[in-house]
């Protein structure tokens, strides 16, 4: 059985040709501007943590939890959507999942410049306005108002950090019983 901490840090993972392990981790935050066409850059150092050929070259733009429009690798989305039903015991809610998550999901692609055209429900629905901030969250790609990040990041700053001195505690005293 696995710890708290193991469930929270073990990441999907994909066993490749030689035993090696594949990751799709995400991580960063980029500072852009939603256009008057309404597209984005999605930066290169976001863009290049993706394996193009394992996870594909486009995307799944969603309603995520709490509001927040995620942008996920076409190929994760779909292995997500198609192999997790949802774990209710009444049909009506297991329906309703199912409308939700498929009719709430556009498939995007980048331009050439890098640029992702945003669905103007969604983004509305997101309540995204023009200057935004794209960060990785492990497997996907978040986008949020500059103002709403910041807050954020100001709220859960002291949790984050008790968070991050107990999982070095933890590794190191792994480390020390493998000692």
């Amino acid at each position: 059985m696995l710890t708290l901490w193991e469930e929270v840090v073990i990441f999907p993972n994909k066993v490749l040709s030689g035993g090696v392990m594949a990751k799709l981790l995400l991580t960063g935050e980029y500072q852009h501007v939603i256009d008057g066409k309404n597209r984005v850059l999605v930066s290169n150092k976001l863009r290049n943590q993706i394996d193009v050929d394992e996870h594909g070259a486009n995307f799944y733009l969603v309603l995520g939890a709490n509001g927040i429009l995620c942008l996920y690798p076409e190929r994760y989305f779909e292995q997500i959507v198609l192999s997790v039903a949802p774990q209710t015991a009444a049909p009506d809610e297991a329906v309703a999942f199912e409308r939700m998550s498929f009719a709430l999901a556009s498939k995007v692609e980048l331009d050439a410049q890098g640029r992702l055209l945003l669905n103007e429900r969604l983004r509305k629905r997101a309540g995204l306005k023009d200057q935004i901030t794209l960060i990785g969250a492990r497997d996907h790609i978040e986008l949020w108002n500059n103002e709403d990040w910041e807050q954020y990041l100001s709220d859960n700053m002291p949790q984050y950090q008790k968070q991050m001195s107990q999982a070095r505690q933890y590794v190191l005293q792994k480390q020390n019983k493998e000692l």
